[in-house]
């Protein structure tokens, strides 16, 4: 059975996925660079990580921590000058989970051409409440075609992370039971 099915859909009534859809929007100054000149990728991975933050705090309606990060991937570089605008929503929901979908654009600040993909990400998050404990979101309710394919996508995802996670575990097992040192 997974997450999903199990929280009770008549406890927490589901929220569209533009309830909460975000755009964050920065400049990228001399002080954002890398030792090559170009935008340093963990100033994008902060912005990615700010921008899927409040969406998860904006759709489970409170706290909510990053649990991982799964493929950010850098497609072009990002220079000084760049206004980068960092777009985020929720694919899909779990009982307490739930993961975020992120585009990183760039264009430059002072022309008037098209913005440019120029990174992606997802991250999972947990609500948590006051203690630090998990507690139960809202599902999502995916509102076009796009975030229907999003919310089957991010359930594949997820299938794979629980899926790594045991093999390692295992795997980690079985060579803690033969006296192998990690």
């Amino acid at each position: 059975m997974t997450d999903q099915a199990q929280r009770p859909e008549a406890e927490i009534p589901g929220k569209p996925t533009s309830a909460s859809r975000t755009t964050l929007s920065h400049i990228m100054t001399g002080s954002d660079t890398n030792l090559l000149g170009t935008v340093h990728g963990g100033v994008i991975m902060k912005l990615v990580d700010d921008a899927a933050g409040a969406v998860a705090g904006r759709h489970s309606g409170g706290p909510a921590v990053t649990a991982s990060m799964d493929e950010m991937v850098f497609l072009e570089p990002v220079r000084v000058g760049d206004l980068v605008h960092v777009k985020a929503q929720v694919n899909w929901t779990g009982r307490s989970s739930m993961e975020v979908g992120v585009r990183v654009l760039a264009e430059r600040w002072n022309e008037s051409t098209p913005a440019t993909q120029v990174g992606s990400a997802y991250l999972v998050f947990a609500a948590v409440d006051a203690d630090g404990k998990p507690r139960a979101v809202p599902p999502v309710v995916p509102e076009t075609e796009r975030d229907q394919r999003r919310y089957q996508e991010a359930q594949i995802r997820r299938t794979h992370r629980l899926a790594r996670r045991r093999a390692i575990r295992e795997l980690r097992e079985k060579r803690a039971a033969e006296g192998m040192e990690d």
